[in-house]
């Protein structure tokens, strides 16, 4: 079999840091996206209704598996199933996903159905790598403007969060890709765990703005679990720091 890689999600913010470095490294690369995009090396398929995802799979010796709907996260459970099944058909060698960090341990539904994705990846008699990583530091910068156009920016106390740059675990899926099928893969953490109102005070500087930070206790099993650090990891792996993304203008870590 030819020795192309599919990714999934291609073009989202994981997602093409995983096909610029396999690129990098010469590797023949398949990215799948929704809709039609430019240059070479792109084909449509819908994960959500099985639609495409054959031709899509058809000579692919290894998929990485990027693509989530967290607007509608019931639709990544039939994205799974239809993906496995055309692997399963397609004779595919070597299917790895990226998860999150505390997916089996917060009760949060995104996560719910995360969970229930690996245990799919788990179940499908494909050979299966899963790697499970902390939050990304654009994902917190998402959440952080988002935040800021409130009089007063609200954020969850007690809670932590352990950022880890989306360039160095597309790095890490991609050695995971062309290496054997490992199973469950030691998480990937950032190199620091800090509070959220550091990580909130931080940005803020960085970029210029001034807001009060006011710290709220959440209700609920989920925020208990954050409270008490469910989404964070002793391996701290990563290497690029908050600091030096805010540094250097919030753009991920370069291909190496």
């Amino acid at each position: 079999m030819a020795d192309v890689v599919l990714v999934t999600g291609a073009s989202g913010v994981l997602g093409r840091e995983v096909v610029a470095r396999l690129k990098a490294r010469g590797v023949a690369v398949r990215g799948l996206s929704r809709r039609a995009r430019d240059g070479e090396g792109w084909v449509v398929a819908d994960l959500a209704t099985g639609e495409g995802v054959g031709a899509a799979v058809a000579g692919v010796r290894a998929i990485v598996h990027c693509a989530s709907d967290i607007r509608h996260p019931k639709n990544d459970l039939p994205g799974w199933r239809h993906l496995l099944a055309a692997a399963r058909a397609a004779g595919v060698e070597h299917v790895v996903n990226i998860s999150i960090v505390g997916v089996d341990r917060i009760p949060y539904p995104y996560y719910r159905i995360k969970w229930q994705g690996e245990r799919l990846l788990e179940e499908s008699g494909l050979g299966w790598t899963n790697l499970r990583a902390t939050q990304f530091p654009s994902l917190l910068t998402m959440a952080f403007g988002a935040l800021a156009k409130l009089p007063v920016m609200l954020l969850p106390s007690g809670t932590a969060c352990q950022p880890v740059d989306q360039g160095e675990v597309a790095e890490r899926l991609v050695e995971l890709a062309l290496g054997a099928p490992a199973g469950r893969v030691p998480d990937l953490g950032g190199p620091q765990v800090l509070g959220a109102r550091e990580l909130a005070e931080d940005w803020l500087r960085a970029t210029g703005r001034r807001k009060r930070v006011v710290e709220v206790r959440l209700p609920g099993k989920a925020a208990a679990a954050y409270r008490a650090g469910e989404h964070t990891t002793p391996n701290a792996d990563g290497v690029r720091t908050w600091a030096q993304y805010l540094a250097a203008g919030q753009t991920p870590a370069p291909v190496r």
